[in-house]
């Protein structure tokens, strides 16, 4: 197996075209092809099938397309870093990042990077914690700063945990239910949460539920945190925010907690990375600032 088979096998299923993963790598269709039939022969199982709409990835070929990912990435990594040995490029890191850790984490974190590498260039993928875990598998990002996954991890990454977090209810400074000190005066009110997938919206559930509270039946779901703020802002909406969040001068000026009597869930905040790959001399200093922002949270609780 050669790495311009492996090139040219994930050209060709990101671009869904022969022809057009000819175009993106200079070559010709028939140089694909051959490729592709050679890669397949090593291989003794079909890669890509062509349909009507371009080609696309066998169930085989989608479960190499991973490791043809990882394979690619590390490529790339090394070029990087000799190039950075021999006085050239000054790296690149790539980092998820989910809505709250945006916001508490990685201002200070880019701040402190910057000091030890301000010229390397860093790419921020935003999303909620089940999007970015098979992007840190597959390489596509070096780490990524998320909620502590639900169940086993994937052999192959591990989570570091960086700090815990209370949830309250927030809600527009002068919202017509600040007085409210129950669950209870809470369940008509029209509530905003993060995406269906986000673990806050999970463990409100189990909290009303283990209070003898019916389901929330006024919901409205958002993925972004500037959507969250300016909604809650400018409504009667009220939502779950983790502690921090709502402390933070992003929220405080426009928010307040309504303070009720039941205990509320906590979230833990964490780092994910691959286990079996180190990371760039630049990459990890990304996680180091990372890591010392999340310390210097966890040691405020």
């Amino acid at each position: 197996m050669r790495l311009n088979q492996i090139r040219f096998f994930l050209a060709a299923v990101e671009s869904g075209s022969i022809r057009a993963a000819a175009r993106k790598l200079g070559v010709s269709p028939a140089a694909i092809t051959k490729s592709l039939r050679q890669l397949e022969q090593e291989l003794h199982v079909g890669l890509v099938e062509r349909t009507q709409h371009g080609v696309v990835a066998t169930p085989a070929g989608r479960a190499f397309v991973t490791r043809a990912r990882v394979v690619q990435s590390e490529l790339r990594k090394a070029e990087e870093e000799f190039a950075q040995f021999a006085g050239g490029q000054a790296g690149s890191v790539a980092f998820g990042v989910g809505p709250v850790a945006m916001v508490l984490i990685v201002p200070q974190a880019l701040t402190l990077f910057r000091r030890q590498c301000p010229d390397a260039r860093v790419r921020i993928v935003e999303g909620m914690g089940p999007a970015m875990v098979p992007l840190v598998r597959d390489e596509t990002v070096d780490f990524a700063l998320i909620l502590r996954p639900e169940g086993k991890l994937e052999s192959g990454l591990r989570f570091r945990p960086l700090f815990r977090d209370d949830f309250v209810i927030a809600a527009r400074k002068g919202h017509p239910l600040r007085n409210e000190r129950s669950l209870a005066g809470l369940v008509d009110a029209p509530w905003l949460t993060f995406s269906s997938r986000n673990q806050g919206l999970v463990k409100l559930g189990e909290t009303f539920s283990s209070a003898g509270l019916p389901a929330l039946r006024s919901m409205t779901q958002c993925d972004s945190i500037n959507s969250m703020v300016t909604l809650l802002a400018q409504t009667d909406m009220v939502a779950p925010m983790p502690r921090r969040l709502l402390a933070n001068p992003f929220a405080r000026d426009a928010l307040q907690e309504i303070p009720v009597a039941e205990r509320m869930p906590s979230i833990t905040h964490g780092i994910i990375i691959r286990a079996d790959a180190p990371l760039t001399r630049v990459a990890a200093a990304m996680a180091k600032a990372v890591i010392a922002v999340g310390r210097k949270l966890a040691s405020r609780e």
